[in-house]
């Protein structure tokens, strides 16, 4: 992972999320390598390789990634977003993407409230904890909660669609690139399972 998919170097910030998202996987008992490699992949790619929560455009607060995403949308640089689902609602709350898969839309956090057992309508800044995020990836990725796609559907038996597996989040958006992660990832993820 170091040399192939971070640059030669992992910050701690990208151990702790990486940590984070492996101890989950082993909590739960999962046995597929390949659903962690892809969970590894999307978190990669979803928090441009910081492995940690992030705001949606990368913001340091919800005002400025309102502000970011305002200005693209005005600006026509959004073309598939018919309603600014970020702007702020009449309790002072935004719905923008935040977490390891950039949860958007007060629906999703609906949603992802009733999977957790986390009220993250109450407190939709929750998606930024590390613990919280990991669980979000981890359940909405094994049970289909966003996209109605889920990792079974893509890696079973001998099974491995690497490219598809984006449908889980994001239609077919950077798939490619994410697939090419992903296996490598699971390479990875094989060569540490042998050493043990």
């Amino acid at each position: 992972m170091r040399a192939e998919i971070c640059g030669g170097r992992l910050s701690r910030a990208q151990v702790k999320g990486t940590e984070s998202i492996l101890d989950g996987f082993c909590r739960e008992g999962w046995s597929d390598p390949r659903w962690l490699a892809y969970m590894l992949a999307t978190t990669h790619h979803e928090t441009a390789a910081t492995m940690q929560p992030v705001r949606e455009t990368l913001a340091l607060s919800d005002e400025e990634a309102v502000e970011r995403l305002e200005r693209a949308w005005r600006s026509g640089r959004l073309p598939t977003v018919k309603t600014p689902y970020w702007r702020f609602d009449g309790e002072g709350k935004t719905w923008l993407g935040r977490g390891f898969v950039q949860l958007t839309h007060k629906g999703n956090y609906e949603r992802m409230s009733r999977v957790t057992g986390i009220d993250l309508v109450a407190a939709p800044e929750r998606a930024m904890e590390l613990a919280v995020a990991t669980r979000i990836l981890l359940t909405g990725m094994r049970e289909g909660s966003f996209t109605g796609r889920k990792l079974a559907d893509h890696f079973d038996g001998s099974r491995a669609d690497w490219r598809g597996a984006r449908r889980i989040i994001n239609g077919l958006d950077r798939a490619d690139s994410i697939a090419e992660t992903a296996r490598t990832f699971d390479r990875a993820i094989r060569a540490g399972l042998q050493d043990l």
